[in-house]
């Protein structure tokens, strides 16, 4: 059964397993016992957390107030625009990129630039605007891999030294 997130995910065109696959893509070469179902365990994992559906929330809502032409001006042609010094969809994005720490805003950063499978449909002009959501999902799938990593048994574990 999906939840609700799941679901408003699906209207706007993203499955769990388009997350997950490029989960797999970045975290594959470090983890080679690692599976795409993993993979979309972690993707709900992430997306089970209240502040990253709060994130998800507002720019899904931002995007669909666009598409209806309901935003007040300039936002509405910056939207329209997609402009590039806009900035806000990738700060609001790292609210998610963060939850896991660091390493996913390596992760984060790549796959803005790169743009891969799911992210690089969302990123293009057609009838739906996604501003918001291809930021948003690099940010679910940069979190979700960070939550790999973390958990990965075989990285390495340092000791703190007693103190002096």
């Amino acid at each position: 059964m999906l939840s609700e997130m799941e679901k408003w995910l699906l209207s706007r065109g993203v499955t769990v397993s388009d997350v997950a696959e490029i989960v797999y893509s970045l975290q594959r070469p470090y983890n080679t016992d690692l599976t795409v179902e993993e993979c979309a365990e972690s993707v709900l994992a992430v997306l089970a957390k209240r502040e990253v559906q709060y994130v998800l929330f507002t720019g899904i809502a931002l995007d669909e107030l666009a598409e209806r032409k309901q935003l007040p001006q300039p936002l509405q042609a910056i939207m329209e625009a997609d402009e590039s010094l806009y900035g806000v969809d990738e700060t609001l994005a790292l609210g998610i990129t963060n939850v896991y720490g660091m390493i996913g805003l390596t992760s984060f950063g790549y796959l803005d630039k790169v743009k891969p499978g799911i992210i690089r449909k969302l990123n293009e002009k057609g009838k739906h605007v996604h501003v918001f959501l291809d930021d948003l999902i690099a940010g679910l799938a940069a979190a979700a891999s960070a939550r790999i990593a973390h958990k990965d048994p075989k990285a390495n574990r340092y000791q703190i030294p007693d103190a002096p």
